[in-house]
């Protein structure tokens, strides 16, 4: 199995988890995740507009309410935007709230391709390490298609955010 299919994979196990939602934009139309969430039902797709701040703040309400959100970053470079809720909310409400709270999202944030074309420096950063510093929630880099299953299943089975970082230039590999 390739990258890709392995995440297509994972994504099916995820659906077997009633409450998942997928939130994003272009996740119902255009690239479907770039195909990863092809045969997910429209039911469990929240497609949303550019908007990264507001697709958090909605992941994180939702994990309060008891869903598990799948919050995805087609562009690991667009995560900037929505880290005041990362770093200030969604990692840390389990503390300020005194342990009554604990959202649970999981993050898919995608290193922008370079292959069949260069999209130029502002579509294939990778801010990994970064996040890793701000960031206490666990944070996985899948740099091979044998991670992506254990990872996921891993991610869906935990009771705490996380955050998997994957490499489009991978997905065909």
């Amino acid at each position: 199995m390739t990258y890709k299919e392995n995440l297509i994979e994972a994504m099916k196990i995820m659906l077997k988890t009633k409450d998942v939602r997928f939130i994003g934009y272009n996740l119902k139309f255009g690239s479907k995740c770039y195909g990863t969430l092809k045969d997910t039902p429209e039911n469990k797709i929240i497609e949303m507009p550019v908007a990264e701040a507001l697709m958090s703040g909605l992941s994180i309400g939702m994990s309060l309410l008891g869903f598990t959100p799948v919050l995805i970053f087609e562009r690991h470079d667009f995560i900037l935007l929505a880290l005041d809720q990362l770093v200030n909310h969604l990692d840390k409400i389990k503390e300020y709230s005194h342990n009554e709270f604990y959202p649970k999202v999981i993050i898919r944030a995608i290193v922008g391709g370079t292959i069949p074309f260069d999209p130029g420096i502002q579509h294939k950063a990778n801010y990994t390490e970064a996040l890793k510093k701000l960031l206490k929630l666990k944070i996985i880099n899948l740099q091979s298609k044998d991670e992506i299953l254990p990872s996921y299943i891993n991610a869906i089975n935990s009771d705490s955010s996380i955050l998997l970082t994957e490499y489009r230039n991978l997905y065909d590999t």
